[in-house]
């Protein structure tokens, strides 16, 4: 946006203290009346000097040609920005006219420090527009990018402008190579990375996106799940241990509701209600997706539940379930596996991809209804989740066999014997 008034002016200021010897150089940037003053750390004598209009050092020597050509590239840096905010349309102000002429703004605008800001906007926003998780994972996204910088160029910071296809490339191969980290993890930590970038971008400090040519998409993985006779397993084994029972009636809660650890560790008692059916239901927004979630109580859910209504915990906090932290659910997930003699990985996605298959669709509940219990999006995402087991298939193939005999489908059809 063109500013109403403009000037550009060099002079001499007395430094203070002051004894004798040359003054400071200084340039002023005058915006529709707002000024901005900045020392050009060049020094000269007063004596020497023509003030305004001319601004210019008196003479022909060397010294004073270099001092003269000093001021000449700072007013071409000067006009120079104030084109380029005209051009895109930017308000003009003598700061920023400032910032960019003397390299303020591009020392300003390194990568980490606009990071660590964003993480900061994120911390406050957790609960409202953000996960707790979310965070983490920007955290730890964070700590990778700088020990990349670190490793790769020698500083502890980059320039924004340094950004470019080759810098994300290599920082995948480092992710994959040095620190072993799946493919499909690397490229969510790009995309949070690359959240950065684009906000840099929204603000008018990058023209465009660095990483817009690089391959974002994820691979197809084999979903983990646990068949009917290993949640028997599980859900049969006599386990005298309060800790390790306690565990495992969350993690069968999870498998027979789909909830998240997030959500079953938030799961209020106003999140279950009386649904269409006269039933209890579990009413409430994923905290991932922020996707409502409605899914019927099955009878062994309402036992948990029960089973844990009086917990002192449960009571002080409103909620449904003691669940413990993250570090130990998992930590005592592992032990249970391990008595139960069950080879998987037993985690909260574990026992999603569970509800979704052995649970749900092999018993012939609808994928619509799937997706809308799981809270997805997309059919796409339950279809990840949700496997037909051989038993399903061997199933549905009996059925298909007793009503195709009872049509007298293809009885007259006679095989003959081979000749």
């Amino acid at each position: 946006m063109l500013e109403r008034n403009f000037g550009l002016f060099f002079f001499l200021k007395k430094p203070s203290p002051y004894r004798r010897g040359p003054w400071l150089l200084f340039m002023r940037i005058v915006v529709d009346g707002v000024r901005c003053e900045v020392s050009l750390k060049r020094r000269w004598e007063p004596d020497d000097w023509l003030p305004t209009p001319a601004c210019r050092a008196i003479g022909n020597s060397a010294a004073e040609q270099e001092i003269n050509t000093y001021i000449d590239v700072m007013k071409v840096k000067v006009y120079e920005a104030r084109t380029s905010l005209i051009m895109k349309g930017q308000h003009i102000t003598a700061q920023d006219l400032k910032d960019i002429a003397t390299g303020a703004l591009q020392r300003q605008r390194m990568f980490l420090v606009i990071f660590d800001k964003h993480i900061n906007t994120v911390e406050k926003l957790v609960g409202k527009e953000y996960s707790k998780d979310t965070w983490q994972r920007y955290q730890r996204v964070f700590r990778y990018t700088r020990d990349f910088i670190r490793w790769k160029y020698h500083q502890s910071d980059l320039n924004i402008y340094s950004l470019d296809l080759a810098f994300i490339k290599e920082f995948y191969v480092w992710l994959r190579g040095d620190k072993n980290i799946a493919h499909n993890t690397c490229i969510k930590y790009i995309f949070l990375m690359k959240s950065v970038v684009l906000l840099c971008r929204d603000n008018g400090w990058l023209s465009n996106d660095p990483f817009a040519r690089f391959d974002m998409s994820l691979k197809d993985v084999e979903t983990v799940f646990l068949t009917t006779q290993e949640l028997e397993a599980i859900a049969s084994k006599d386990i005298q241990s309060e800790r390790l029972s306690l565990v495992r009636d969350i993690y069968i809660f999870c498998c027979l509701t789909s909830l998240a650890f997030i959500d079953v560790k938030q799961l209020k008692r106003s999140e279950v209600t009386v649904g269409i059916d006269g039933k209890l239901w579990i009413d409430k927004k994923r905290q991932k997706s922020k996707v409502p979630t409605k899914v019927p109580l099955l009878p062994i859910t309402k036992q948990i539940l029960e089973k844990y209504k009086n917990q002192p915990y449960c009571v002080e906090k409103d909620l449904l379930l003691p669940v413990l932290s993250n570090a130990r659910y998992n930590e005592y997930l592992k032990e249970i596996a391990a008595i139960c003699g069950i080879n998987k990985r037993l985690t909260s996605h574990t026992a999603r991809h569970t509800f979704g298959t052995t649970v749900t669709l092999s018993n012939g509940v609808p994928i619509e209804s799937v997706r809308q219990m799981m809270g997805h999006k997309k059919m796409s995402q339950t279809e990840h989740y949700a496997k037909i087991l051989p038993a399903k298939v061997s199933e549905d193939m009996q059925q298909l066999e007793k009503k195709l005999k009872k049509k007298k489908f293809l009885e007259a059809y006679h095989i003959g014997d081979v000749k």
